[in-house]
């Protein structure tokens, strides 16, 4: 016959095997975010897709429209309304900064242990922070000065083909219009979509230097993999919210406009600017005076170099 063990020893037993329970369990999860975040940094740090992300991107603001054919008009993604839209989009910028600021952050810093250097790599969300704001501002003014005002007049004799007609008043911004309940008409160029394009971009072109520092044997430890995820994950949410927006309020000019305009700012910034090198009027690109540290030997290093910034 077996015999129980006394009450006073169930505890450590039982302490022990949750123990190893809970270590076999973090094992685990370690190895699942090892082998998720190597895949992302080797699609991300790949060559071709660096060089034709922004094509793919294109490709959707002009054929994206085309969704709205097969889409439900009855969905929960057809409200603007959506905790998605509410949550996300309105605040674009700012879930950007925080996720890729923080990976630049720790990325530069585990690496060179210097906040001057961290600092001069997070200074390009500023820039492109300042360069967002000064084209929203202009564009704003834009629609202000090229739109105008209406009101609607009530349902009457004067209605026709099921629309009312519009009386014109003078005086009136975009903003102070719309909070009166009145009908805004003008040329105007979409903003949420210009914010989305510019953040895949970016977002692209700040977590392909994962990639590379790996292959270099960089050391990872698990904060460093979360916030690449996260960046990961939150590009995925961009590219799927401007999907919704082209497929379930398809603006196709304004849109177009919006996304091209991102783009150019992307080009201007990555592909012209930034290509300078680093000095006291530029942060240089990503990468830039960090992957260089992991080889050894000049020739490795212009290699790398070529490599990953052409």
């Amino acid at each position: 016959m077996l015999r129980l063990l006394p009450s006073n020893a169930d505890s450590p037993v039982l302490v022990w095997a949750w123990t190893q329970c809970w270590c076999c369990f973090q094992m685990f999860l370690n190895k699942v975010l090892v082998v998720l975040t190597d895949l992302a940094a080797r699609l991300l740090g790949n060559k071709l897709f660096r060089q034709h992300f922004h094509l793919l991107l294109s490709a959707v603001l002009v054929f994206g429209p085309a969704l709205s054919l097969w889409v439900s008009h009855h969905s929960i993604f057809a409200r603007r309304s959506h905790f998605l839209y509410r949550l996300f989009l309105r605040s674009g910028w700012g879930w950007t900064c925080v996720f890729v600021g923080s990976f630049i952050f720790l990325f530069s810093f585990s690496i060179r242990r210097s906040v001057l250097h961290s600092l001069r790599h997070l200074s390009r969300l500023a820039v492109a922070g300042g360069l967002w704001l000064c084209f929203c501002t202009l564009l704003d003014l834009l629609e202000n000065t090229t739109g105008s005002c209406y009101e609607p007049l009530p349902a009457g004799p004067e209605v026709t083909g099921g629309q009312p007609l519009l009386v014109l008043k003078e005086g009136e911004s975009k903003s102070e219009c719309l909070k009166a309940g009145l009908v805004w008409r003008g040329y105007e160029v979409s903003e949420d979509v210009f914010l989305l394009c510019l953040c895949c971009l970016l977002l692209a072109e700040e977590t392909s230097v994962f990639g590379p520092y790996l292959r270099l044997g960089g050391v990872s430890d698990a904060p460093l993999r979360i916030l690449f995820l996260l960046c990961v994950l939150l590009l995925g949410l961009w590219i799927f919210l401007l999907l919704c927006l082209l497929a379930y309020f398809p603006l196709f000019p304004t849109q177009l406009l919006g996304g091209a305009l991102g783009c150019l700012s992307w080009r201007g910034l990555y592909q012209g600017w930034y290509r300078m090198g680093p000095s006291w009027y530029c942060p240089g690109r990503p990468g830039q005076g960090l992957l260089n540290i992991k080889t050894s030997s000049t020739g490795a290093e212009d290699t790398l170099n070529h490599n990953h910034y052409n």
